[in-house]
């Protein structure tokens, strides 16, 4: 597919740019909602997955423990979540959105529907099918390469 080197730096120079671009378009549209890019994601996490421990959360969003934390009580003291006893483990916490939050959580949800087909138009559904298998074709050998 991609024999020489030019390629291969423009396609993984375009992939980072894309990331970012869609990460800055996201926190543009949930600040609109007051929220920044994390806690909209954490919202987007626990409203889809249901109650997670802090632990759960962080390894979702590809955080540490200590970021969560302090993501977690700020959205705590705003009265977004609150924590609960784990059933069987009184050590552990689940994180639970609020009422409020719920309703936060599917603004943004429908939010992500909209930038989803914004960031995807015009783009046949052979070639998302494709450009999918080749992503996580790519993130497999990510995956293999961080093992050895």
């Amino acid at each position: 597919m991609f024999h020489s080197d030019g390629h291969n730096t423009s396609l993984l120079r375009t992939l980072g740019a894309l990331t970012r671009k869609v990460r800055i378009l996201f926190d543009a549209r949930t600040s609109e909602y007051g929220l920044t890019e994390a806690r909209a994601r954490l919202l987007l996490h626990l409203s889809q997955r249901g109650p997670l421990t802090q632990a759960d959360l962080a390894d979702a969003m590809e955080v540490e423990r200590p970021t969560m934390a302090r993501l977690i009580d700020g959205m705590e003291a705003n009265g977004m979540v609150r924590r609960a006893i784990v059933p069987g483990d009184r050590r552990q916490r689940h994180i639970l959105l609020t009422e409020v939050a719920q309703n936060q959580a599917e603004a943004v949800l429908a939010l992500t529907e909209r930038l989803r087909a914004d960031v995807l138009a015009g783009i046949s559904k052979q070639d998302l099918a494709i450009t999918n298998d080749v992503l996580l074709r790519m993130l497999d050998n990510v995956a293999k390469a961080s093992e050895s």
